[in-house]
């Protein structure tokens, strides 16, 4: 049952955790602040001042990507070691997350007001290249309520598969789905600046359809029907393997 529960894990857990990434970005937290990010990473001189060269700004920000990516991979692998020696309560661990991934749900839909507060630390490192991937940490820890919603969810993943390898590679793959944007609008990828411009404008809805998301997920892992359905998708899978 868990090497069952723990390939389902992976088999569901690698795109949700993907698209948790993206929906993190395009978060009321984060997607008004790229600029701002982009800004001090790259070095500017000023808040209206000019930015560096391209290529500068493009290395900030996958120093930043970088910053951010080890902590939630740290946290990812302490997780994922802690489900493998908790194994044995899987089904009452799997019953709490549930529930916290069905408040925070309803934070991200712009439910539970107190709970939307950001912990903003009152360090900062310096601007440009060498401050980039201690904001990346900086902002790891301290926006980890606002990404909470979807954190959780990949992190109850990572629980629920009982393994350290498990949990760095879901967090990684997150990291990727929140990181991939803000590289993509330092390169200056047109695509990316107007998908920005498009998830401004339709903010609202993209998080009524995030934590919209988040709450059947809470449900179906409150109901129990979480992990029977982890280790159906890990039976299917291995039927269509044989039948290969």
């Amino acid at each position: 049952m868990s090497t069952l529960v723990g390939q389902g894990a992976l088999l569901l857990g690698i795109p949700v955790a993907l698209a948790a990434g993206a929906l993190s970005f395009a978060s009321p937290c984060v997607l008004p602040l790229v600029p701002g990010y982009l800004g001090y990473v790259g070095g500017m001189d000023r808040p209206t001042g000019t930015r560096r060269p391209g290529g500068r700004l493009a290395l900030g920000a996958v120093l930043f990507v970088l910053g951010f990516s080890v902590v939630f991979v740290l946290a990812g692998t302490v997780i994922g070691s802690a489900g493998f020696f908790l194994v044995q309560w899987r089904d009452l661990l799997t019953r709490i997350s549930g529930v916290v991934v069905l408040l925070l749900g309803i934070v991200f839909i712009g439910g539970l007001g107190p709970l939307q507060r950001t912990i903003k630390p009152a360090w900062q490192p310096r601007t440009g290249l060498v401050g980039a991937p201690l904001l990346g940490a900086v902002f790891a820890i301290g926006w980890t309520p606002c990404l909470g919603p979807t954190l959780t969810a990949i992190y109850s993943l990572a629980l629920q598969g009982g393994s350290a390898g498990l949990g760095a590679l879901l967090a990684f793959v997150y990291s990727i789905g929140l990181g991939l944007p803000f590289v993509a609008i330092a390169i200056g990828l047109g695509w990316a600046t107007r998908s920005t411009a498009f998830l401004k404008r339709h903010i609202r809805a993209v998080n009524l359809a995030g934590g919209g998301l988040l709450v059947v997920i809470g449900l179906l892992m409150v109901s129990g029907l979480w992990l029977g359905a982890l280790s159906g998708l890990q039976a299917w899978w291995g039927g269509y393997e044989q039948a290969l």
